[in-house]
């Protein structure tokens, strides 16, 4: 195999990693987002849906190349929520 076909595929597969964690982690700001909404409305909310996307980021995190992101819990958002009401 030549080099810059070889470079060419770590280059593709690294992009497919980068796109799939821009999608997740986009996923995960609106449920995040929808989450804050309840709270403040004082509706009940769960940070499952967050942590469900969390675990995927974390798992392509493994990879090197993207960052982990923080699993969420009900304390952290009712705090947030306060803080930005």
């Amino acid at each position: 195999m030549s080099v810059h076909k070889a470079i060419s595929e770590h280059v593709g597969k690294q992009n497919k990693i980068i796109t799939r964690f821009a999608a997740l982690d986009q996923q995960r700001e609106y449920y995040i987002e929808q989450a804050l909404d309840l709270c403040r409305r004082g509706l009940p909310f769960s940070a499952d849906k967050i942590n469900e996307i969390t675990a995927e980021i974390n798992e392509l995190s493994k990879q090197g190349i993207i960052p982990a992101r923080k699993y969420v819990t009900i304390e952290m958002i009712e705090e947030y929520a306060s803080k930005t009401r």
